[in-house]
């Protein structure tokens, strides 16, 4: 028992030591240390997002479900509504750029058996690549579906 009283103090001033050293290695724990996305400036409904409009910012505490929280997730989509700085990013408040905005003119392409057929249209509804919307043919007022194209056209297969 002795002999344990004389040791006890060698053996704290161990477990400080290797306590405090591996503080020093480690860092200091921080709870939520986690990061999120948010934008660094004011974006507009109908921006582009890009990299450069966000920043990096600690995880606020609270419920973040529905939260965007990568730039992946973020940059190249359209903001929806108005995005504040240092705000979490709803994943409702972005969407996919619309290639065909409702009203808007765009070229309506019919293609059959080799036959193209190029005219002006409008579209009656807002619309992203790949999407199938409905153009009105402006010269006959034809309502017609058609796929919209990368470069803005849409789309008419013949059948």
């Amino acid at each position: 028992m002795q002999r344990l009283a004389r040791m006890w103090p060698a053996c704290v001033a161990v477990v400080v030591a290797t306590l405090a050293a591996a503080l020093i290695v480690a860092g200091p724990a921080r709870a939520g240390s986690r990061e999120i996305v948010v934008p660094a400036q004011v974006i507009y409904p109908g921006d582009r997002i890009t990299d450069a409009m966000l920043n990096d910012a600690p995880e606020p505490d609270g419920d973040l479900s529905g939260v965007l929280r990568e730039r992946a997730d973020i940059v190249g989509k359209a903001a929806r509504r108005t995005l504040l700085p240092g705000r979490a990013i709803p994943a409702i408040a972005v969407e996919e750029p619309r290639a065909v905005s409702m009203g808007g003119l765009v070229q309506l392409v019919y293609q059959k058996d080799g036959l193209n057929i190029v005219t002006n249209a409008q579209a009656l509804q807002n619309g992203y690549v790949g999407q199938v919307v409905q153009v009105r043919n402006i010269e006959s007022g034809v309502i017609v579906t058609g796929a919209i194209q990368a470069d803005g056209t849409v789309l008419v297969n013949g059948g």
